[in-house]
């Protein structure tokens, strides 16, 4: 009863959004990666950002106004990832904070021997767990171009890698998915991949991914999204685990753009 409920208020929701063919048009033409996408989808990715501006508040930092053509960028970047998996993988959690532009927080940090360190760091974007998605429009607003380097889909990663806990390169896996296989596939190729940048051998795949387990996974998730051959050449393996994780044919679909 719940789920026929939820599903007649969404159609509502759905039917009563004020976003014209126009704004939809300006906002698709902004984001190459959805090139090639079949009309189905287009629609199923319109609708999934429709609710994911319904259900979540976005703020602007230090005075930044957002706009909903700024949002609705935003959104359907971070709804392209959950196309077959639904909204609710984003439940738990209600706001994205947009900061102009790069951000620095201070911290404290405890090191190992109880000692407090006040640092600052320069970030771009971080997601927290059960907290919000923070992002640099900067960095946002031209993430579509197909370069295999999008902010919004990485820290969008991140919040499904921590529907299970901490961000940890594991993320709930669906049914029929074999635990085993994706330790086997992410494991090798995390360590392959920190060889290769150790020996400073650049492959398309920014380094930063060899950090943890959690940046390996958020990183290609980036690339499965928008460089799919490079993981298919590189690590076959990571790329099939990617695609069943996300129930997309990216390699597919952008062959055609």
């Amino acid at each position: 009863m719940f789920k026929l409920i939820r599903n007649w208020l969404d159609r509502r929701i759905i039917h009563g959004s004020t976003i014209s063919a126009e704004q939809w048009e300006e906002a698709m033409s902004a984001l190459p990666l959805l090139k090639g996408m079949m009309l189905d989808d287009r629609k199923k990715l319109c609708e999934l950002a429709i609710l994911f501006l319904h259900r979540k508040v976005f703020e602007g930092a230090q005075g930044f106004v957002v706009t909903q053509p700024m949002a609705l960028i935003i959104a359907l970047q971070a709804c392209l990832p959950i196309l077959n998996l639904g909204l609710h993988v984003y439940n738990g959690w209600y706001s994205v904070i947009v900061y102009p532009s790069g951000f620095a927080p201070k911290r404290v940090v405890t090191d190992e021997y109880g000692v407090e360190h006040h640092v600052q760091s320069n970030l771009s974007g971080e997601s927290w767990q059960k907290g919000p998605v923070v992002l640099s429009w900067d960095d946002s607003e031209y993430a579509g171009v197909i370069d295999g380097h999008n902010l919004v889909i990485h820290e969008f990663a991140h919040k499904l890698d921590m529907q299970n806990g901490t961000a940890n390169g594991f993320p709930p896996l669906h049914k029929g998915m074999d635990r085993s296989v994706w330790v086997s596939a992410f494991s090798e190729g995390f360590k392959d991949f920190q060889k290769k940048c150790d020996r400073g051998k650049h492959i398309g795949i920014d380094c930063y991914a060899a950090s943890s387990p959690a940046e390996f996974f958020a990183v290609l998730s980036e690339v499965f999204f928008e460089r799919p051959d490079v993981i298919q050449y590189y690590y076959p393996a990571v790329y099939d685990q990617l695609s069943h994780y996300y129930r997309q044919a990216t390699l597919t679909r952008l062959s055609q753009v």
